[in-house]
């Protein structure tokens, strides 16, 4: 899978269109608004996952991506803002963010950063000694917290897997209707993510 062309936007413009998430199932409400967002470099020892594996083929995907935006002058790990990335044979860009992770109050009073969006990259900072930079979110409304509870422990008991088996548990949900909390980055960028596949530059 060729990267054929990147386009870099600003850590401001990235900021903007953040204020404009919506929730998946109440698109009138835009989650970050009136939220702090910032681009910050946090060590993952200080990050709560909320996922409890990782998919081999998926570290594999980021490890490639990473190699191909290094040779192309981008750090996967220091985007400074966002990236289109145009992959040959397609002609809509695909939106690379930085890990998304916000500020949570837990039941217990406790104040953690869970991990939102970029699990595997994170995953992957985590087992490379990176320190990766994030968009750090603050001020979440209390009514609107993450859809599910970050693991306690850690990155202790993620689990590195081929395929999910049928019936995993891949998160503890905060409620039933769990989609009713989801941040959907697709209602503020085009093509939020990055499709299966190997990647190298053009």
């Amino acid at each position: 899978m060729r990267i054929s062309h990147v386009e870099h936007h600003s850590a401001e413009e990235l900021i903007t269109r953040l204020r404009n998430v919506r929730l998946l199932k109440k698109p009138e409400i835009k989650i970050y608004e009136n939220c702090t967002i910032t681009l910050e470099k946090i060590s993952t020892r200080y990050l709560y996952p909320t996922q409890r594996y990782v998919l081999i083929q998926e570290l594999e995907k980021v490890r490639d991506l990473r190699w191909a935006l290094q040779d192309m002058g981008y750090d996967i790990f220091n985007l400074n803002g966002y990236l289109d990335l145009w992959l040959n044979g397609e002609n809509e860009p695909i939106t690379l963010l930085p890990p998304v992770v916000e500020e949570s109050i837990e039941q217990d009073g406790s104040v953690i950063i869970l991990v939102n969006d970029g699990m595997h990259r994170l995953y992957l900072a985590h087992r490379q000694w990176v320190i990766p930079q994030v968009v750090f979110v603050r001020g979440i409304p209390k009514t609107y917290p993450y859809y599910a509870y970050p693991n306690p422990f850690q990155w202790e008991g993620i689990e590195i897997i081929d395929e999910l088996p049928e019936g995993y548990i891949k998160k503890w949900h905060r409620i039933s209707d769990y989609h009713t909390l989801y941040r959907d980055f697709n209602s503020a960028f085009s093509r939020v993510g990055a499709p299966r596949g190997r990647f190298t530059k053009n």
